[in-house]
């Protein structure tokens, strides 16, 4: 049976009550399953949430092209749909995670690239593709305050040893359970490098009194931060350009966070 809310890059099925069954749906995600069964094992020691119990590997078979795997069933709700007891403490849980990955064992870890599609690299592999996006979306976003915000973040890059990133740190893969954060899935786009990407919760769904906290428990330097905005920006405006006009919503939501990327930037200086 297909769980509930399903992703982009891999369809999930339950297989019983206590296992679900991983399958990626494209050549092209297809390598992030195998990375994931070798490498959630050994993080999974030294992370203070649950991840992804990996029981199983399974080969192509009966029409189906691509390795798959089997996973133990983790209970709870995803933070966009989830009740939150606390929103400054969810903040504090997502950054202590993000810290103890980043201080976890980086030997023979992947390092960014193509496997991690560029997150954890350096920003400049999008720096076409956002300029592309501001030309298109013209007098919708205030363009000039976000080229700043995206000139900023190409102006540094990751001067410290590569360290363990997430890659895709977003509400649908932080999972809720009486209130708390108690697992993170989807490490598909995981990697060793910068982990200025696993930063961009700060605008897509903190604010105010939790974003602070957030970002005072992550313990970053200005620079990281910077680099963080221009990741949190490139998507919002792709999805701003794939999104129109289709779904209102997803609009509002882009919008939004473009907004909040901007004040904080303006906030910064």
């Amino acid at each position: 049976m297909p769980v509930a809310n399903d992703g982009w890059d891999n369809r999930t099925y339950r297989l019983g009550e206590e296992m679900t069954v991983r399958l990626p749906t494209a050549a092209g995600y297809a390598p992030a399953v195998s990375k994931e069964d070798r490498w959630l094992p050994r993080l999974a020691p030294v992370l203070p949430v649950s991840v992804p119990e990996v029981l199983a590997q399974g080969e192509p078979g009966c029409g189906y092209p691509f390795s798959w795997s089997v996973r133990r069933w983790i209970p709870g709700e995803a933070a966009d749909r989830a009740v939150i007891d606390s929103a400054v403490e969810f903040a504090v849980s997502v950054a202590e995670f993000i810290r103890a990955l980043q201080c976890s064992d980086t030997t023979e870890a992947p390092l960014a690239g193509a496997h991690s599609f560029y997150r954890g690299a350096a920003l400049r592999h999008y720096d076409q593709e956002t300029r592309d996006c501001l030309d298109a979306l013209g007098d919708r976003v205030d363009t000039i305050a976000a080229t700043a915000v995206w000139e900023n973040a190409l102006a540094s890059e990751w001067q410290d040893d590569p360290v363990w990133f997430h890659g895709d740190i977003a509400p649908g893969n932080l999972l809720i359970n009486h209130g708390k954060l108690t697992a993170v899935i989807d490490f598909g786009t995981c990697g060793v490098g910068d982990p200025a990407c696993d930063l961009v919760l700060a605008w897509t769904a903190l604010s105010g009194e939790s974003r602070a906290a957030f970002r005072r428990t992550i313990d970053l330097d200005n620079a990281t931060w910077g680099r963080a905005r221009g990741w949190a920006l490139w998507k919002a405006l792709l999805m701003l350009v794939d999104g129109q006009p289709t779904d209102p919503g997803l609009h509002v939501r882009n919008r939004h966070i473009v907004d909040e990327i901007l004040t904080d930037y303006q906030a910064s200086r």
